[in-house]
């Protein structure tokens, strides 16, 4: 990406962009290890051209690991923010990672997005928070989208996207996001045969009926590898990562299992919003 004053905006009609779905080992607690394999898979995503970077849930100490009520760092000045300013800056990518925000006495399971300038364009607090992740975060109160050159792009965390009848999901698609990103971390217990009984059906059922009402692209990046602390230990990451395309077809998943690390790409075409505000109700009724 070639930088100037007009290059980061959004414009009439939002640019083709390659996403790169970060589906990285996470290890719980131990931040050096997640940020120099994080390092490692943003300069690879970047050496294969892509635009934005996807990374997944609590990237930087996973998620519920007990590690978050002492190691929570602030936004933007923490060690995990800092390395994700810097190496957009470095390769002059968009990047989107989860990770843990302390902020005075509160923990947050958090997400933010680093445009190539390196500076923090969205910052969202996860709102719909699992039940056992109770004592370890505090709940966000607060849903936004930004402006990019490839679309106005939408930020929820993994069960955000699970509220009750897809509330926030679809909150932000009526705020007109033509893209929507969640940083997920999807896991299963530890004698889960995917062989038997295949995982993706909770996600595909949430992403797919939006997408399609509102022609909207949804991409989500889960971590894998063994949780070795919190409510979950025992339980393993199986990333999955999904992309859905505004026809509410599948346009990525990827593989499954603790040791499943790898970066997958697609390219992503926004489509122009079909209605806005009150034309939504009409626009449904139609033959989208």
């Amino acid at each position: 990406m070639t930088l100037n004053n007009e290059s980061l905006h959004a414009q009439d009609s939002p640019k083709k962009f390659k996403l790169a779905i970060v589906q990285m080992k996470v290890v719980g607690g131990d931040r050096a290890a997640n940020l120099a394999h994080a390092r490692e898979m943003i300069d690879e995503a970047a050496k294969n051209n892509a635009d934005f970077i996807l990374l997944p849930e609590a990237m930087d100490l996973g998620w519920t690991d007990p590690s978050a009520l002492t190691e929570a760092q602030p936004i933007p000045d923490g060690e995990t923010s800092q390395l994700l300013i810097s190496l957009a800056k470095k390769h002059e990518v968009f990047i989107c990672s989860g990770l843990i925000e302390q902020d005075g006495d509160k923990v947050y399971n958090s997400a933010i997005i680093v445009n190539p300038y390196g500076e923090i364009i969205l910052t969202h607090r996860k709102i719909n928070e699992l039940d056992i992740g109770h004592p370890y975060y505090a709940l966000g109160n607060k849903l936004n989208v930004c402006e990019t050159p490839f679309g106005t792009i939408g930020l929820l965390i993994c069960a955000d996207a699970t509220a009750n009848d897809h509330v926030l999901t679809r909150s932000l698609a009526y705020m007109g996001a033509d893209v929507i990103l969640s940083p997920s971390s999807w896991a299963m217990p530890g004698d889960h045969d995917n062989k038997k009984d295949p995982y993706g059906s909770t996600w595909e059922n949430a992403y797919i009926p939006i997408a399609k009402d509102f022609d909207v692209w949804i991409a989500s990046s889960s971590n894998v590898g063994k949780m070795t602390a919190g409510p979950w230990k025992g339980w393993k990451g199986i990333g999955c990562s999904l992309v859905i395309d505004p026809k509410g077809e599948i346009a990525v998943k990827g593989p499954y299992g603790a040791d499943a690390d790898t970066i997958l790409y697609t390219d992503i075409q926004p489509v122009p919003r079909p209605a806005q505000g009150t034309d939504w109700p009409q626009y449904f009724k139609g033959d989208n």
